[in-house]
């Protein structure tokens, strides 16, 4: 009966295994940008155009891991002067700071679709328990690439004096900052 249990437990593991793939993300099919109010009159935006990380994803067995890098000092808002600024130690201090990392080992699910991603991101050397939010969570088998993609829209809002991103705070710029992701995986 042991040998019987056993069996069947490294079977089941082993199916599970079979299910596990691992996904590169897409940098031509995903963005990171970020969203702050202005005076209360206006939304300044921005992106940052380098980025790069791997998932991990078993739709099977509800899990996966997410580890994502943003090169912050490719923070691009369209305007040469504020990406500056950004970059400088009044806000992401990029000299110091140049990378942010979000990690994860929580994907929450609802059926077949991943609804949450709960994990924690780094900005600015402070690491803080981050929430993204999905929506349009899809996998699809991509007809030019040969291979299965996984993606959708994620969302949080932050408090970037979390951070240590204080700029502007005493002035009334506002402390929370909306940060959208869209976001391609490639099956490798």
């Amino acid at each position: 009966m042991r040998k019987t249990l056993a069996a069947l437990a490294v079977a089941t593991l082993s199916v599970g295994a079979v299910h596990a793939a691992d996904y590169a993300i897409d940098p031509t099919h995903t963005f990171v940008t970020f969203e702050i109010g202005h005076f209360g009159t206006s939304t300044n935006r921005g992106r940052f155009d380098k980025k790069e990380g791997t998932i991990q994803f078993d739709r099977a067995a509800k899990t996966g891991k997410v580890d994502i890098t943003i090169d912050v000092a490719s923070v691009n808002t369209g305007t040469a002067a504020f990406d500056k600024h950004l970059q400088s130690a009044d806000l992401f201090d990029t000299a110091k700071h140049p990378k942010a990392r979000f990690v994860s080992d929580k994907l929450v699910f609802n059926g077949d679709k991943v609804t949450e991603v709960q994990g924690q991101l780094t900005l600015m050397g402070k690491t803080q328990p981050v929430t993204l939010k999905a929506s349009q969570f899809n996998c699809y088998d991509n007809p030019m690439l040969k291979r299965e993609v996984c993606g959708g829209d994620f969302e949080t809002t932050i408090d970037r004096t979390a951070f240590g991103i204080n700029y502007g705070v005493d002035w009334g710029f506002p402390k929370n900052v909306r940060l959208v992701i869209q976001a391609e995986a490639v099956k490798q």
